[in-house]
């Protein structure tokens, strides 16, 4: 079980001797026991499309690339499951997800698609919220709220388009920039305007992380009103992007996605960690590869941006691509289904958040 002062130590040292804190992998099981509310919530907020919407199957153990397969029979993430066989909880994190719902005005924070508001453990399918909560529950002594707001099918060059972005010329017509509608026309020519402009999943996602962070007392049991940080932004996101005009844009918007983010929550300081898209594995090509070069290109080790160095992080997900001949599901934008991709995306994007706050 769990010991709180050895999980301290053990992070510490780990990072002292600069090691990939995540390389070892080994989180102890969950002591099932609150944490103390005498300090602010540290709040991580999940942004994205199906990729972290998620897709990752829990069962049936004897389908591989289920989560119970890998527990069960492949010995992997033990800390998953206690003495008896039983999916762990941590009650000392809190996972909420939010969800638009298309066509209704989103500032009506009433009309949620979908809601889960649970503590942390292996419920119906997930996506990395999974991993990375446990390690954020590993390393913070605080509570934790795992706050996604995200629905499938968006790109970042329409639907989560950030404000302040601008229109732009690509291949004979115009893109629009916020909350512009359409997407795109040709000068000139009449608009076919649609129910949704440019930033409008942008605006309905953050107002619904916004709604639930204005009511912690609903959504975390035992909230005593102490406050919370927003500690960090961690996104996963890139499939409807996979287009030349999207695709070159895709480095400025996410640039701006960051900036705008911090902004949006009064949180300059808040840490950023972001996955690649990662569909076929190394074999991504095309504007896919481009969309992954772009994701790779923010992160601050690169020195591309000096004012990202040491806040904002990109893992390649691409190594953690599961062929579907070895998963529950041959749906591969949907990343076949695979728990282990959604476990090992989740856990390298908490550990590449853990190197950051050190």
């Amino acid at each position: 079980m769990k010991n709180r002062a050895w999980k301290s130590i053990f992070v510490a040292l780990a990072m002292l001797v600069a090691l990939p804190v995540g390389a070892q992998d080994e989180i102890p099981d969950p002591d099932g026991k609150p944490a103390s509310h005498d300090k602010p919530i540290k709040v991580y907020i999940l942004l994205g499309q199906s990729n972290m919407l998620g897709f990752g199957r829990v069962g049936p153990a004897d389908k591989p690339g289920t989560l119970e397969y890998m527990v069960k029979e492949k010995k992997k993430y033990p800390h998953l499951i206690d003495d008896k066989g039983n999916w762990t909880v941590r009650k000392d994190v809190r996972y909420v997800h939010v969800m638009d719902k298309r066509g209704v005005d989103y500032r009506n924070m009433t009309e949620f698609a979908d809601m889960k508001n649970q503590w942390l453990s292996a419920k119906g399918r997930f996506g990395p919220e999974l991993g990375f909560g446990h390690v954020m529950g590993h390393i913070h002594e605080e509570p934790v709220l795992i706050l996604k707001a995200c629905i499938g099918n968006r790109s970042l060059g329409w639907d989560l388009l950030p404000p302040g972005s601008k229109r732009y010329e690509f291949d004979g017509k115009t893109y629009a920039g916020y909350k512009d509608n359409p997407g795109s026309w040709v000068e000139g020519q009449p608009k076919k305007e649609v129910k949704w402009y440019a930033g409008r999943q942008y605006d309905a996602d953050t107002s619904h992380a916004k709604a639930v962070l204005k009511n912690l007392k609903k959504y975390y049991p035992g909230y005593k009103g102490q406050g919370y940080e927003i500690a960090g932004f961690v996104f996963w996101q890139g499939h409807k992007d996979q287009n030349a005009a999207h695709a070159s844009r895709y480095e400025q918007n996410l640039v701006r996605f960051i900036k705008t983010l911090r902004k949006d929550f009064k949180a300059p300081k808040a840490k950023f960690v972001l996955a690649t898209i990662a569909f076929g594995g190394k074999k991504l090509k095309g504007h896919g590869l481009t969309v992954a070069k772009a994701q790779l290109a923010v992160s601050g080790e690169t020195g591309k941006y000096p004012e990202f160095k040491g806040n904002v992080k990109t893992i390649d997900a691409r190594p953690f691509w599961r062929d579907k001949s070895v998963s529950p599901s041959g749906q591969g934008y949907h990343y076949n289904h695979n728990a282990e991709t959604y476990m090992e995306v989740g856990n390298a994007l908490g550990w590449a958040m853990a190197e950051l706050l050190k």
